[in-house]
């Protein structure tokens, strides 16, 4: 079973408008409120491939109940801690010929509630997938995926971990199965300029490996991306053609896609080529990918062995 951790989920208020002038009144042309997070885009995009996931995390409040009923209604199966205090943060998506993002903080979690994900955590086996992804409150320390991973080492248990800064410093020491950067965020942590560059992505990607990460998947947007795996190899592929419309969830997408494929196969290659198409699939579309919208970018997508 792949279970998915979001600690910080949310109410993704989505905006369309004209270019906004700040400072004076602007109309929206469209509106959608979605269930946001990563761990949960992963599960949607999951269950949209045909893969079942249980969803689990930390809500609060109205926005809470909001997003628990979002969910259900995309059939994802959810295992949520309701919070004592506080709300589920609403993050503000405008999108016009840019888009603008102001996220909310969300609710602290106190150590209660703590121990009861890790209840529920202890009931995770050899075989199961955890995906830990996002961001996390600020009552939490960094080190938090990496307290999970330990607590869970040795039973079989493997990790797929989506984060940044130095919460995805914190993890790769815990021997993941999977970690997923972006070739921004992969820059940042060695403080090199990658940009399109497939060779510096692969480098940096290989020192993540060293440090003890199984697999390192790392998504450069419309140049494809990189994944550093565990059999020796680089595979790379580039980015099917399309137009961007929505770029949130890219790539959880692709992390879910990845699972799928690697899960169906057990091929590096196949995984590299579901994870992009799912990602590319989100990203062109409004909402997360679906099944069909995969398949059709699928058969565009060729993997090189550099």
């Amino acid at each position: 079973m792949i279970y998915t951790l979001t600690f910080n989920p949310a109410i993704d208020y989505v905006i369309r408008t004209e270019t906004p002038a700040f400072g004076k009144i602007n109309r929206a042309s469209a509106e959608q409120i979605l269930a946001g997070g990563k761990g949960i885009n992963v599960s949607v995009v999951l269950k949209n491939l045909g893969v079942e996931s249980t969803a689990l995390g930390f809500t609060a409040g109205f926005t809470g109940a909001e997003i628990r009923r979002l969910i259900g209604l995309k059939g994802v199966k959810c295992d949520f801690i309701e919070l004592p205090q506080g709300f589920s943060r609403i993050n503000v998506k405008l999108k016009s010929d840019i888009e603008t993002e102001i996220n909310g903080i969300g609710p602290d979690i106190p150590e209660e509630s703590m121990k009861e994900l890790f209840n529920k955590l202890e009931k995770l086996s050899a075989g199961d997938i955890l995906v830990l992804a996002g961001s996390i409150p600020r009552s939490l320390p960094d080190t938090v995926y990496n307290d999970i991973m330990k607590r869970l080492g040795g039973r079989g248990v493997r990790f797929a971990a989506d984060a940044s800064g130095k919460m995805l410093m914190n993890v790769p020491a815990q021997r993941p199965f999977l970690i997923k950067p972006n070739h921004h965020e992969l820059g940042e942590i060695f403080g090199a300029d990658i940009g399109g560059d497939k060779e510096k992505a692969a480098f940096y990607a290989g020192k993540l490996r060293g440090m003890g990460a199984e697999n390192v998947l790392v998504s450069m947007a419309e140049y494809g991306a990189v994944l550093c795996a565990s059999d020796g190899k680089v595979y790379t592929c580039g980015a099917p053609k399309g137009k961007v419309i929505n770029s949130v969830g890219a790539g959880d997408s692709m992390v879910a896609g990845f699972l799928a494929g690697w899960i169906g196969s057990g091929s590096f290659e196949e995984a590299l080529k579901w994870g992009a198409a799912a990602g590319s699939a989100s990203a062109f579309s409004e909402f997360l990918a679906e099944k069909d919208e995969a398949e059709k970018l699928y058969g565009n997508i060729s993997v090189q062995v550099i």
